[in-house]
Parts: structure tokens; sequence; C-alpha cells
């Protein structure tokens, strides 16, 4: 064995001593209740993104889609989306140089008998950008991928919560 490869062995037995002693855990898959049952994503916007997103999300968790005609499902409820751009910096000539984008949504879980599972709560996430007031371009883009990345982290902080729910149980 040379020196080189035992420097190599050793460095990613620390490595791995290290990192399996700090308590570092991989982030579990989303548990639903077992009395769940069927749910429903219900937004004001009809065609909302991030109800879209936390459909498939809980399909993909193991809810079961509720039918058009079902009565007794369970309901997971956007009762409010919002958008909101914040002027964050100005240069000296008084111009808006950086934004901080705002997204907000409050929601609720209902069991299909309509006990709240998850009570009404909002969570807001927050993201700045630089807006160049004399060169636009690509402003609007960056605000664009900006919102996509916003909902995707909605999406997950909404199912981060519905999950903490079920642990509790």
């Amino acid at each position: 064995m040379t020196p080189r490869s035992l420097l190599t062995r050793t460095s990613l037995a620390a490595l791995v001593l290290t990192l399996s002693a700090c308590g570092f855990q991989l982030r579990q898959a989303l548990v639903l209740p077992p009395d769940l049952g069927p749910v429903r994503v219900v937004s004001a916007d009809r065609y909302s993104p991030l109800a879209e997103s936390l459909a498939q999300a809980l399909t993909r968790a193991g809810a079961v889609p509720a039918q058009p005609d079902s009565s007794e499902v369970a309901v997971l409820d956007l009762l409010s989306e919002r958008w909101g751009d914040t002027p964050a910096a100005l240069d000296e000539l008084g111009r808006v140089q950086e934004y901080s984008l705002r997204y907000a949504v409050v929601f609720e879980l209902r069991k299909a008998d309509g006990k709240a599972l998850v009570p009404r709560q909002s969570i807001e996430l927050s993201r700045d950008y630089v807006s160049n007031p004399t060169n636009a371009i690509g402003t609007e883009g960056e605000r664009e991928i900006l919102m996509r990345e916003m909902r995707r982290e909605m999406s997950a902080a909404v199912l981060r919560r519905v999950g903490a729910v079920s642990e509790r149980r």
C-alpha cells in the first residue's frame, strides 16, 4: 500500500466518521396520515400553478386524487396567494436598482369531516433580484425564473407542514 492510497483511505474514513457524528440525515419522504383518504387541492385561482404542483406532489406521496363528483374528501385549501415587489435599493438618482420579491400563501388542510388537520397558517418567501434601471433587458426573465423557483419552494414548504402534522399523530 502506497502512502498516497493510505492517506486517501484515512481521509475518506475521517470524512465518513465526521458526517455520521454530526447528525446529518437526508430529508425523508412525505408521509400522509393513513386516515386522510382522497385529497382535493382547492385554490381561489382556478389555474394556480401552485395548486397543480401540490396536487401532483400529494399524488406522488401516496394521496388518492379526489374524483370530481366525490363529496367525502380531504381538502387542501389555498385561501390566498399574493405576490409583491418592494424596492430594496436605490441609486443616487432615486431609481430602483434592487427589488425584494415576496410570495405569501395562506392555506389549511381539512379532513373529510371538516375537522382541521393543519390549521390555517401562512408561509412567506422573499428573494432579492437586481434591476438595472438603464438597461432592463433580462430583468423580467430573471423575475419569472425567481417566481418559478419560489412556487417550487412554496410547494415543498406546504408539504413539509403537512408532513410535520402527520409525524406528530
